[in-house]
Parts: C-alpha cells; sequence; structure tokens
C-alpha cells in the first residue's frame, strides 16, 4: 500500500513539473507568436522570430588571476541563472595582454527553454527597472544576426544577491540569441516580451 502511494505521489510530482510552463513561453507560444506572424507579414508562425537561449558572460581582463573575483563571480551567475557557470578559456596567447593559452579569461552560463524564459522575465521586469538613470536598452545593441546584448557594470541590480555578494562588483554580459530574419523581427519579440527600448531622440 505504502509502495502504492509513493508511486502515485510520484508521478503526480512528474505531472506538475511537465505541466509547468513559464509566463513569457505560454503567451509567446499562445498569442505572440500569432501577432508576430500577422505584423511582421510572414507566411506562417514558424517564421516568427523565436528566443533560443540566453547567454550569461563574466569576462575576468586583468583580474584573471584574482582567485577572489571568480570566487564572487561565479556565486554570481550561479544565483541569477539556477546553474553553475562553466570557465572560458583563452585559445591562444597574446603577449601585449599578457595572456597565455589555456588561461582563466572568464565565465558562462547558457541558459535554454524553462530557465531561459524565467531568467528573461525577471531580467526584464525586475533587473533593468532597477538600473541607475535607466532610460531604456539601446536599439542599436544588435548584431548582424539578430541577437542583442546588453552590458552591466556590475552585479548589484540582481535582487538574487545579497550586500556581501556585491562587496566585489565585477560587469556582466546578457545575450538573447534569437532567431530571426533580421534586427527588426527580433526587436519586434524582445518588445513583445517587455523589452522598454529608449527613445531614438534620446
Amino acid at each position: 500500500m505504502t509502495t502504492s502511494l509513493q508511486r502515485t505521489k510520484s508521478q503526480e510530482r512528474r505531472t506538475e513539473k511537465q505541466a509547468y510552463m513559464p509566463r513569457l513561453k505560454s503567451q509567446y507560444l499562445h498569442s505572440w507568436a500569432k501577432e508576430l506572424k500577422e505584423e511582421l507579414k510572414l507566411s506562417n508562425t514558424h517564421e516568427a522570430p523565436k528566443l533560443e537561449k540566453i547567454v550569461l558572460n563574466v569576462g575576468l581582463g586583468r583580474a584573471k588571476d584574482d582567485k577572489r573575483l571568480l570566487e564572487v563571480a561565479e556565486n554570481t551567475l550561479l544565483k541569477i541563472s539556477g546553474q553553475k557557470p562553466l570557465q572560458t578559456i583563452a585559445k591562444q596567447s597574446i603577449a601585449s595582454f599578457k595572456l597565455r593559452e589555456g588561461s582563466k579569461i572568464g565565465l558562462k552560463v547558457t541558459l535554454r527553454d524553462v530557465r531561459m524564459y524565467e531568467f528573461a522575465d525577471r531580467f526584464i521586469n525586475l533587473v533593468l527597472p532597477r538600473l541607475r538613470d535607466f532610460h531604456g536598452v539601446k536599439s542599436k545593441a544588435f548584431d548582424k544576426q539578430g541577437n542583442y546584448s546588453i552590458g552591466l557594470v556590475d552585479q548589484s541590480v540582481f535582487p538574487e544577491l545579497t550586500y556581501e555578494d556585491t562587496a566585489s562588483p565585477h560587469g556582466l554580459q546578457v545575450i538573447f540569441a534569437i532567431k530571426a530574419k533580421n534586427q527588426q523581427h527580433a526587436r519586434a519579440l524582445l518588445e513583445k516580451f517587455g523589452v522598454p527600448f529608449e527613445k531614438e531622440n534620446q
């Protein structure tokens, strides 16, 4: 009897996990993809721009040999993403930068699906509004493929971090990797997500 109950509870937990869908993903699948198809005059919803992954990067630069800063940056990425970051390694030596091949030069986390949408929701609605003198993100930060990058000067704007976590400040780059035909389509997707772009005259 006990074993049967345990199986039932385990199945219920699995069903709950399968049924859960982040808010932004649900809205994209149920309404935004169709709206983008119409607004961008696409032939079907499969052509609608789509968020594929979010990459978080921390470059250590001159502080690459500072073990304390490396630990702080690892803690930052772990807490704000829920994933253990990977260390990025220099692929070649560059004498002018005193960089040796194989040196640790940064950290990165790649988020997909559930964690990606959850992070995007928190970042857009909680983190961006906390930026000092924030008037919107820059509209010219797209690359040719439509991917969008936002750079932060330090990690203190993330509500997941305590005061102690931010005692050693470091920069952070957030990259939205978007499958889109062009920059305009990628921007249309981010606007659906609620990303506030600065006005052109600012």
